[in-house]
């Protein structure tokens, strides 16, 4: 599996090997002792997966606060992605910077996102289905979020019109909240 790093310290795109042949394609979808070469603290402890039926669908920007705080390995097994991952960590080269990342079923990518980052995607296409491993269970009560389109951030989303949660839709402006971390 391929490791490559991203502009912001701590995010790496996982690249596995692919077997593809006339019947089908065979890939290690994650090694414990790979993600110890990045993070080695890190031991995930549970699996989600989400489907969203249209292009589109925006979920995000996600963040745990202390103590609950969330290390995300991500990947689509259907359908496409522009994901998005901003740096919260005061003090980090990278405080308040942002990348985006295409993940598909097809590029066969894994992005580690890990403490200290809110977390976003839109679909780019519909009936998309993405699994994320995470190493803390998240607690209602420590969760927070910043507005996807906040304009001091300048994030550059695909040309689709988004479909939020309400509860998306009223999250803070950077500038409305205290990084946590």
């Amino acid at each position: 599996m391929l490791i490559v790093r991203s502009k912001l310290q701590g995010v790496v795109i996982f690249k596995p090997n692919v077997s593809l042949d006339e019947r089908g394609f065979f890939l290690e979808s994650f090694r414990s002792s790979t993600l110890e070469k990045i993070s080695p603290r890190t031991v995930f402890i549970q699996d989600n997966h989400t489907k969203s039926n249209k292009a589109g669908v925006l979920r995000g920007m996600h963040f745990q606060k202390p103590p609950y705080t969330q290390s995300k390995l991500v990947w689509v097994t259907r359908g496409a992605i522009f994901d998005v991952v901003i740096d919260l960590r005061k003090g980090s080269p990278t405080f308040k910077r942002w990348e985006g990342f295409s993940l598909s079923a097809s590029n066969f990518l894994r992005l580690f996102v890990p403490k200290g980052f809110a977390h976003g995607y839109m679909t780019l296409e519909p009936e998309t289905e993405t699994q994320y491993k995470v190493d803390a269970y998240y607690n209602p009560e420590a969760e927070g979020g910043l507005l996807w389109n906040d304009p001091d951030l300048g994030v550059r989303w695909p040309e689709i019109t988004p479909l939020l949660s309400e509860k998306d839709k009223k999250l803070p402006r950077l500038r409305e909240v205290e990084s946590p971390f």
